[in-house]
């Protein structure tokens, strides 16, 4: 325990919120990390994906979180603990059992599964992070949030190195593995833990506020262009350059390694410089990489890229803690389900769109339009106040931050 503590300055003894959050994300970034390096090479392999299928696929599995606006009706039964940890179990069962429907209906069907756990945890987690840490304590917290899924996901890429690529477990027990600790994790936090004291009653109803709808923007654009990184990425690696698993994981384990000392030192860097400036050398940043999938054909360039588009992934901090300074506390929670469903408007058709544009013209056509989104987000993130705050939501000029 001194050692976690002392890498992520969390005392792990203590039964605090801040544990329990952290103990959340680790558990649902071990089963998604192991479900995500394993998936593109189960579908080529074993299921006989084509571009198509996976754009298929990876639009089903943003329906859910389409939907996690739904989660605030919920709340009327259970308290955002409780469903929180009810839906990290609900994601360990569908990793868990994904091996074991080895066809094209039974992958779609057991990643609906997965993402219905993993996006209702989500969009209650965002709202307790939110309630529970003070706008001067949220950027740090968050990075070391971010910090603790990579070093789970760090122990997930070690996990499918030793259980699949060394001792050949296979897909079936790799995926059944990772699922069930994520399950086990989700019971034992429930049987264990006291109840997190939120200091805002939540309203229990859907809401659009108009003073909300810059953030609704950036959460649409952030939806659209992230499809672009979560399912062709990883996909362009397997198909272009023809990595194995234990090579995809690997890639996932040297992100992980950066982003446990990056992202608190980025949590840093939005507390010190502003959403503005932290979320417009983001958008600068992808520009530059989308471009550059467009136009790699070396191996190493491409893991380069890989890399440094992960690497950008933390600074999504400065978007959640922009609407914790705008927002009415009491919103948190509906907000953040009607966030994720902004965020899923794209993501459900666009995969799909973007499968059939890399089988019809190419892959550097779908990233040329992940280029695109970003160039949208930089607009949009230059309307952001230097001092974001409820009545200073966003600016139309630079004479008036």
């Amino acid at each position: 325990m001194n050692f976690f503590k002392k890498i992520f300055s969390i005392d792990f003894s203590l039964k605090s919120p801040m544990v329990m959050l952290a103990l959340m994300t680790a558990a649902v970034h071990f089963s998604f990390s192991t479900w995500r390096s394993l998936l593109n090479n189960f579908a080529v392999d074993v299921v006989d994906f084509s571009g198509a299928e996976m754009g298929n696929l990876q639009a089903l599995r943003e329906v859910p979180g389409f939907f996690a606006f739904t989660a605030i009706f919920l709340l009327f039964i259970f308290r955002e603990q409780t469903l929180a940890l009810i839906s990290i179990v609900i994601m360990g069962i569908g990793v868990a059992i994904t091996g074991y429907f080895p066809s094209i209906i039974g992958l779609y069907v057991t990643t609906v599964i997965m993402s219905i756990g993993f996006h209702y945890y989500e969009t209650m987690n965002q709202s307790l992070t939110l309630q529970i840490f003070s706008k001067d304590e949220a950027p740090i917290n968050m990075g070391k949030l971010i910090a603790i899924g990579s070093a789970s996901s760090l122990v997930a890429y070690v996990f499918i190195f030793i259980f699949f690529g060394q001792l050949n477990l296979g897909y079936e027990l790799s995926f059944l593995l990772a699922g069930g600790i994520t399950a086990s994790v989700g019971v034992y936090l429930y049987k264990t833990f006291p109840r997190i004291k939120v200091p805002h009653e939540q309203r229990k109803k859907l809401l659009l506020r108009k003073s909300y709808w810059l953030y609704y923007a950036l959460t649409f654009m952030g939806g659209a262009r992230r499809q672009i990184f979560v399912v062709f990425a990883g996909f362009l690696m397997v198909e272009k350059f023809g990595f194995t698993v234990t090579e995809i994981a690997a890639l996932y384990f040297f992100n992980g390694v950066f982003n446990i000392y990056l992202a608190p030192q980025i949590g840093k860097m939005v507390g010190k410089l502003g959403e503005r400036t932290v979320l417009t050398i983001e958008y600068v940043g992808l520009i530059i990489i989308f471009t550059g999938y467009g136009f790699v054909d070396n191996k190493w360039a491409g893991v380069a890229l890989f890399i440094a588009d992960h690497a950008f992934f933390a600074m999504a901090i400065a978007m959640k803690t922009y609407f914790q300074k705008i927002a009415d506390p009491q919103d948190f929670a509906p907000t953040a389900g009607v966030a994720f469903s902004i965020n899923h408007i794209a993501a459900i058709f666009l995969p799909t769109i973007y499968g059939t544009i890399w089988v019809l013209y190419g892959a550097s056509y779908v990233f040329f339009i992940g280029a695109a989104f970003a160039v949208a987000s930089l607009v949009l993130a230059r309307l952001i106040p230097h001092n974001p705050v409820k009545g200073n939501e966003f600016i139309w000029s630079t004479s008036k931050q």
